[in-house]
């Protein structure tokens, strides 16, 4: 059952709804821009499987609707009625667009507005995925699938598609996955740079933070390794920030991660709600990612003034500029992770002035207002506002 909350009657605005494979998502990366919308005169309701934060949604004065979808499963029937159930939602609360975020939201939710006649359906690229990234059988089979949906499925009016990062544009249009005039590109979610600011680096022993869900493709294990060398020329903490996520297919078990910090390779401080706290402990933030869309974790550790090393991929060189912000290293080479890391160890002029220039990019090219402003033209454009 939906949650009410006290806001003019749906009637009398234009009505869109946000949908995400996750409660989790929509709260941390979509939370202020909802807010945003709710400033610009929009009714806005959040979809999404029920979870930790579906009431943390509906507190902050939101209409939240619950969707039950399975992230990891492939059972026809199963996804078939999990579209049935957007279907549903869709035809009875009636929007005037509906923006879908991550896979099966996009896929499913672009069906169901087409099929309704929906008047405006936005459609975010978050990052290709573990579809694109893994080369199992089973993730070349449904890489195939998902490829001929999209191309179908974009080939629709009234339809936009936004990509955070050149590489996933260029990736889809080469495809023939969706035209260059449906696409737009918006690198990110933005951050609230008056929230994130720049403080001094923490006294005594540098702390190396990667704040992440804990995925193999997020390199994690690459640290791990690099902490091992690390450790060789360097006395500094190594820290995984964050939890888990069992229903990513890459998910890595917490017993690893506990075997990891038993033997002292790194440190494990959980999942933090603060993440300002989170870079101002921090001396250098990295993320030897395997791909992103456009990490938030970047453009915060951009905002707060940290150094950051990085893989050279899809979306985490679209935030750091090598040898300017940040240092760009091979992917999945925990000797250059490593050699990464300690450069910017044991030397602190060059991490301060990476810092600076760090926060100089967030505050151009990241910040909430140029996001935002980015996502409303393309919504008003849908929304038949211009």
């Amino acid at each position: 059952m939906a949650i009410p909350y006290n806001a003019p009657p749906y009637l009398e605005m234009k009505k869109v709804l946000l949908v995400a494979n996750t409660d989790w998502y929509l709260y941390n990366f979509r939370l202020s821009f909802a807010q945003y919308l709710q400033g610009k005169g929009l009714s806005i309701g959040l979809v999404s499987p029920p979870g930790k934060y579906a009431q943390e949604l509906a507190s902050a004065g939101f209409h939240w609707i619950p969707w039950t979808v399975d992230r990891r499963s492939i059972a026809v029937w199963a996804e078939f009625f999990a579209w049935l159930k957007l279907v549903a939602i869709y035809r009875r609360e009636k929007p005037d667009l509906v923006h879908h975020f991550t896979v099966k939201p996009v896929l499913y939710g672009s069906i169901a507005t087409s099929l309704l006649h929906v008047p405006g359906t936005i459609n975010s690229i978050t990052g290709l995925g573990y579809l694109f990234l893994q080369n199992s059988k089973t993730a070349r089979f449904l890489r195939m699938m998902t490829k001929m949906a999209y191309r179908r499925i974009f080939s629709r009016q009234g339809l936009a598609v936004i990509f955070e990062n050149e590489s996933d544009r260029s990736f889809f249009l080469n495809e023939a996955l969706v035209s260059a005039e449906k696409s737009f590109l918006i690198q990110g979610v933005g951050v609230d740079t008056d929230y994130f600011l720049p403080t001094p680096e923490p006294d005594g022993q540098p702390a190396v933070v990667l704040p992440a869900r804990l995925l193999w493709d997020k390199g994690v294990g690459v640290l791990v390794e690099a902490a091992r060398l690390i450790r060789q020329r360097c006395d500094a903490r190594i820290a995984l920030v964050g939890e888990p996520d069992p229903g990513n297919p890459v998910s890595i078990d917490p017993e690893i991660i506990q075997r990891w910090v038993q033997e002292g390779s790194v440190e494990w401080w959980g999942w933090k709600s603060d993440m300002r706290q989170v870079y101002q402990d921090s001396t250098i933030v990295t993320l030897p990612s395997m791909g992103e869309g456009l990490p938030t974790a970047l453009i915060e550790a951009c905002a707060s003034g940290r150094p950051i090393v990085t893989t050279d991929v899809p979306g985490c060189r679209d935030v750091v500029i090598d040898g300017v912000n940040g240092i760009l290293v091979r992917p999945n080479d925990p000797e250059a992770l490593a050699q990464g890391i300690i450069t910017l160890l044991e030397n602190p002029d060059l991490r301060t002035k990476m810092g600076k220039m760090g926060r100089e990019i967030a505050l151009k090219r990241f910040g909430n207002a140029t996001i935002f402003e980015q996502n409303w033209q393309v919504y008003a454009k849908h929304l038949k506002l211009q």
